[in-house]
């Protein structure tokens, strides 16, 4: 009997920061016939936060159980004998959880300020633990003021799902010292007050975050695999699956950017792909980056103004996006006001091309486009600066699947280029985002998917054309898991081999490490420089 596939990928919704693979880890030579009722923790190949070797304090932020949607509410305080001008903040979550849980969505916000988008991993029956930790240097403005704090994993526990989720939140401050001075940080970091914002009006540089995820538990789960009404499939979009992230200001487009297409720790109907090697930035929210600083001039009017998010393609009315935005706001010192002017607004018309081509084998090509170029002025203390934001994004897909979504295939590519001139200064950053997947239901309801996800940057700093720094970050997960479906948790008899390699390369040196699991036990840890 034919079944659909898509309706189960979403058996989670998650999200979260980096967990930590915190050295090498044991690696088996003889790995189980099947998984079992345990499993390694959770690991990634991506580096931890380097810590500088200074003094540090640390203040415990939260200590929370999640049984349902009820946020932990508390208060922040800065720390006693580290100042207040720090080399670096490190924020580290570890949780534990067993028994039977989905994965689970989780932010963390101080004084209204999101510093963490979360989720969890799935638990083994005996129990997992995990760590995160994440560089939040940037919110020192925020973290130098006594805060309210909230923080939520929403999550069920009844008879079916068992796992209480149980979490502990640190900020680790570090002194400035020999090896590590003062870090530069924004002077403000602000949040909009419902969709307006007033921003110092000294501002010279303005840099927006938005912490953008599809979730939720619907199609916006899996955005990256809708069809239009036309074709026979599970989840619809009349746009077809084409996203894009934009942010606004007075109704006046500002920026653009693709999203990365996350796959959650249940996702792609098959939750035997991330017990122990999550996909990237599955564990990782990070925020969607725009430099405002073409907007400057407009903004450093003393008015509010109003800064709004959308996503294109997201059907009216469906929900499952959350865009929560902060601020980043430098000041110049030497001037209370500065002014200037926005001066180019360009923009292309938007590519959002589907066709569906029915069959035994139902296609549709997806080929969206859209580019976007600011600039503008600003009269500083220091002289006259002009800012150019130069950026496009473009994404390409085919699916393809059979009558019951069975098979069920993608293969799809998003990238995002953006070039930021600064006075003498070029930042040029090329982000490609890939997958490739499918999902077969055969004999004996054994349910398999095969997937490759890949996180991609290039990023280049010049001055008068002479470069100053340079990064290449290659982040691919592959992975191979099948279980019966349709049948308790005990009689699924699941196999899998999970890997990632973690590549980044640049002027500041070398880091190359490689997992691999196979059931569940961790065979290879490799560090190859």
């Amino acid at each position: 009997m034919k079944r659909k596939i898509m309706s189960m990928i979403t058996g989670a919704v998650v999200a979260l920061g980096a967990v930590l693979g915190t050295g090498p880890a044991a690696a088996a030579d003889t790995p189980p016939a099947e998984f079992g009722s345990d499993w390694h923790d959770p690991v990634s190949a991506a580096p931890p936060v380097a810590r500088p070797d200074t003094r540090s304090c640390e203040v415990t932020v939260a200590r929370a159980q999640f049984r349902d949607f009820t946020p932990y509410r508390g208060t922040y305080a800065p720390p006693k004998g580290c100042g207040t001008r720090w080399s670096k903040v490190v924020l580290r979550l570890d949780g534990s959880v067993k028994g039977r849980q989905y994965d689970r969505l989780g932010h963390l916000a101080i004084g209204g300020v999101e510093i963490l988008r979360t989720s969890t991993p799935q638990p083994s029956p005996d129990g997992i633990t995990w760590s995160v930790e994440k560089d939040v240097t940037r919110y020192s403005d925020t973290l130098r003021r006594t805060q309210d704090v909230e923080m939520l994993i929403g999550n069920v526990v009844n008879e079916t799902y068992t796992g209480v989720i149980d979490v502990t939140v640190t900020l680790t401050f570090y002194t400035p010292g020999h090896d590590a001075g003062p870090a530069e940080t924004p002077d403000k970091v602000l949040t909009p007050d419902g969709t307006t914002i007033t921003t110092p009006r000294n501002s010279e540089r303005i840099v927006a975050e938005v912490y953008a995820t599809g979730s939720g538990g619907g199609c916006e789960e899996y955005w990256y695999m809708t069809v239009p009404d036309a074709a026979p499939y599970s989840c619809k979009a009349a746009d077809g699956p084409y996203r894009e992230v934009q942010i606004s200001i007075d109704g006046r487009l500002a920026g653009i950017a693709a999203p990365f297409p996350t796959v959650w720790t249940g996702g792609w109907s098959n939750p035997f792909l991330w017990y122990v090697i999550p996909g990237p930035r599955a564990l990782d929210v990070k925020p969607v980056r725009y430099d405002l600083t073409p907007f400057a001039a407009l903004l450093n009017d003393g008015r509010p103004h109003r800064l709004e998010v959308s996503v294109v393609g997201v059907p009216p009315g469906q929900t499952g996006w959350s865009t929560p935005v902060n601020l980043l706001v430098w000041q110049d010192e030497g001037r209370d006001v500065v002014t200037g002017a926005l001066t180019r607004h360009e923009e292309s018309r938007p590519v959002n091309s589907v066709t569906y081509t029915p069959g035994a084998e139902h296609r549709l090509d997806t080929r969206g486009a859209h580019r976007l170029t600011v600039a503008g002025h600003l009269d500083t203390s220091h002289g006259r600066v002009t800012t150019t934001v130069a950026r496009s994004v473009a994404n390409t897909s085919v699916h393809r699947w059979s009558d019951g979504e069975n098979p069920d295939a993608l293969t799809a590519e998003w990238t995002d280029d953006e070039t930021v001139t600064s006075g003498r200064d070029v930042t040029a950053t090329h982000r490609t985002y890939e997958m490739d997947g499918v999902t077969t239901l055969g004999e004996g309801d054994r349910l398999r998917t095969v997937l490759t996800l890949a996180d991609k940057a290039d990023t280049a700093v010049t001055r008068d054309g002479r470069r100053l720094s340079w990064s290449r970050l290659d982040d691919t997960y592959t992975g191979d898991a099948t279980y019966t479906a349709n049948v308790p948790r005990d009689q699924r008899h699941a196999v899998g081999t999970t890997a990632e390699r973690y590549r980044l390369y640049g002027s500041d040196g070398c880091y190359d490490r490689s997992l691999r699991t196979v059931q569940g036990t961790l065979t290879e840890d490799r560090r190859l420089c």
